[in-house]
């Protein structure tokens, strides 16, 4: 846990050490700042809907963004063999930028809680929806973080890193827009890999134990195969 918790420390410092973290939170703020506004003022709806309808799209560009440095840039600068010969493991190393990359994801919407707060001396919110919400934004950037993690660890360019994560993503966050498309008997299956369905019944407010199995085990078999990557190199 200790040699973790270094990994983690020192790749979060790395992060806020570069104009990209502030760059890419300013950047979520002010998007997600703009359909707040945009519906409380000019729609005049008190809710946190139209935040929580856009952040996932936003995630689809942001979540590669954070992650596709992770394992390339220490690649292409040729430090990835000096930490993999450090007396860590190499799940170790995974789960230490995991987390530390999570934690990125998490400090970009504790400044949208303001919304909520705003919100609540306007009118009744429902606040169980809204912790769900927020929950699932969680898990579905930990699935997405995995994902980058992964494709950061197959290549040395990050702009590769970028395109391999953010079409992987893509196409889980798209599954249950193409149920129309698909056969009938596909239909569950189909719905069931898709990111934002499962997103979907989280922000209603209600935990069901397949959504949790769905993030997590998405999570797990990631980091899994990143850690598989990175002993490819033994090969």
């Amino acid at each position: 846990m200790d040699k973790i918790l270094t990994i983690y420390k020192k790749e979060l410092k790395s992060y806020f050490y570069s104009p990209v973290a502030y760059i890419v939170i300013v950047v979520f703020l002010i998007i997600t700042g703009w359909f707040f506004t945009s519906s409380l003022f000019v729609a005049g709806v008190v809710s946190m809907r139209n935040v929580f309808d856009i952040i996932p799209f936003i995630l689809l560009f942001f979540i590669p963004a954070i992650s596709m440095r992770t394992f390339s840039e220490e690649k292409k600068a040729g430090t990835i063999e000096l930490l993999l010969t450090k007396p860590v493991t190499d799940f170790d190393i995974v789960l230490g930028k995991f987390f530390s990359t999570l934690t990125l994801a998490a400090l970009s919407f504790v400044p949208t809680i303001i919304y909520a707060i705003s919100l609540k001396f306007l009118g009744p919110l429902d606040i169980g929806t809204i912790i769900g919400a927020y929950l699932g934004l969680l898990l579905m950037s930990g699935i997405y973080i995995s994902i980058g993690l992964f494709s950061s660890s197959l290549t040395e360019n990050q702009v590769v890193a970028f395109i391999i994560s953010f079409l992987i993503i893509f196409a889980l966050f798209m599954m249950n827009k193409i149920l129309m498309f698909i056969p009938p008997f596909m239909v569950p299956v189909v719905e069931y890999i898709s990111t934002d369905f499962h997103f979907s019944s989280i922000t209603r407010g209600v935990i069901d134990t397949k959504d949790l199995i769905y993030y997590f085990s998405g999570i797990y078999v990631m980091l899994l195969l990143t850690k598989t990557s990175l002993e490819s190199r033994k090969w």
